[in-house]
């Protein structure tokens, strides 16, 4: 068969791969450049992370809230990880870029929207890597606006999907490694909405197809380099695993909806419990009937609404523990 038509990987409406190496994605992805909001009045440009491995990030700064323009406060900064199974998606999609300026403005937070590398071009741990680089770089200071206006005291992250898998990652490595920030530092939170965590248990509800492929993706990014689907990068509570005690951050939002992630995301709440967070340190905002994307689709609804609330609250965090 010729090895430009012959498929070797296919998760429809995600992605699609060839004999030949040649992809092909499916899952749209609206680009739109960077502007200032008309309805929020939040600012965004995209700027270069690391020109070694093309990584950029959209950046996201609040109107001042003072009429007057005196904006003497500094922001919490906020890196954000967009979603798409970790080989789709980008920082400039449409709704992505939608929902950034919605979320700096109502928490008042200097987004920093990371365009990291995806499989299967670049395997797991690329987008890790990429991560990582963003935070760094964001606590360096290392652009105008976060210089000026960002706290680097009060840093969180947060992530959509696969990309909440990214910010576990990139929150553990925070946690596990000396000196691993800047002097002045600081992960004050992870916010994990509807994050792709897998496990090999299956419990009931735990069989369709969509979680077959959810299963088949992960060694697909990982260009087979995986122990499997207890891996502690993405079940990071299977046997074996760092403790969950070791996230450098002091609060956590785990956010779920009716969809395929679910029990697993509930196991990861449980297994901050389990390893010594308290409650009120390690929260659960579970939001019951609705789908993967509601938030994405459907902004004006309570149950976004209360999401984009919980986020903002999260955000807050560590304002008065200067």
């Amino acid at each position: 068969m010729d090895p430009e038509s012959e498929v070797t990987f296919e998760f429809v409406p995600v992605i699609r791969q060839y004999r030949s190496g040649r992809v092909e994605r499916l899952l749209p992805v609206d680009h739109v450049p960077p502007s200032v909001d008309a309805a929020t009045g939040v600012a965004s440009r995209d700027v270069v992370v690391n020109p070694a491995t093309g990584t950029w990030a959209r950046l996201y700064l609040p109107a001042p809230a003072s009429p007057v323009g005196d904006e003497s406060g500094r922001l919490p900064i906020m890196v954000y990880l967009h979603g798409g199974g970790l080989v789709a998606g980008s920082a400039a999609d449409a709704p992505e870029h939608a929902f950034l300026n919605r979320l700096c403005a109502r928490a008042r937070v200097l987004g920093v929207s990371v365009e990291y590398r995806l499989a299967p071009e670049h395997p797991v741990p690329a987008c890790y890597d990429d991560a990582w680089a963003a935070l760094r770089w964001a606590a360096e200071g290392a652009d105008p606006w976060l210089r000026d206006r960002g706290d680097r005291g009060r840093m969180f992250v947060v992530g959509y999907s696969a990309g909440g898998n990214v910010a576990h990652n990139v929150a553990l490595r925070a946690g596990s490694e000396a000196d691993a920030l800047p002097r002045g530092a600081r992960v004050r939170g992870l916010g994990l909405l509807h994050p792709y965590f897998l496990s090999a248990e299956k419990a009931d509800g735990e069989h369709s197809w969509l979680r077959g492929k959810l299963e088949e993706l992960w060694p697909f990014a990982c260009g087979g380099r995986t122990a499997g689907l207890d891996d502690p990068r993405v079940n990071p509570v299977a046997d074996g695993a760092p403790s969950l005690r070791r996230l450098g951050c002091d609060r956590v939002l785990v956010c779920l909806a009716d969809d395929e992630l679910r029990l697993r995301g509930k196991a990861y709440h449980d297994g901050l419990l389990g390893s010594g967070w308290a409650e009120g340190d390690a929260e659960l905002l579970d939001s019951v009937g609705e789908d993967h994307q509601f938030f994405l689709r459907e902004p004006p609804t309570a149950t976004a609404l209360l999401l984009m609330d919980r986020l903002a609250a999260l955000l807050g965090a560590g304002e008065n523990q200067q």
